[in-house]
């Protein structure tokens, strides 16, 4: 099965780190969700909370203010200027 790589980080430091099956984030256009294989895309990360459902089926919840989304082969990288786990 397929997965993604997941990287979010802050301004000031990493946050998470890992796999994940289904990655959902607010932009400013709305929720958008990446699954493997999706197309390259980039965002503006909107003030919400981001969900990672990693394989083994726990859902990490991140709330990011701010920065960007990317997506590019199977790698989400969500640059946020503020951003905790939940």
């Amino acid at each position: 099965m397929a997965t993604l790589e997941v990287n979010v980080v802050a301004a000031d430091r990493e946050v998470w780190v890992g796999e994940a099956k289904r990655v959902i984030a607010r932009t400013l256009d709305g929720e958008i969700g990446i699954l493997p294989g999706h197309e390259p895309v980039l965002g503006v990360v909107a003030d919400g909370e981001t969900r990672i459902l990693t394989p083994g089926e726990d859902t990490i919840r991140v709330k990011a203010d701010g920065g960007f989304l990317s997506v590019e082969n199977n790698r989400v990288i969500i640059a946020a200027d503020q951003a905790e786990l939940l």
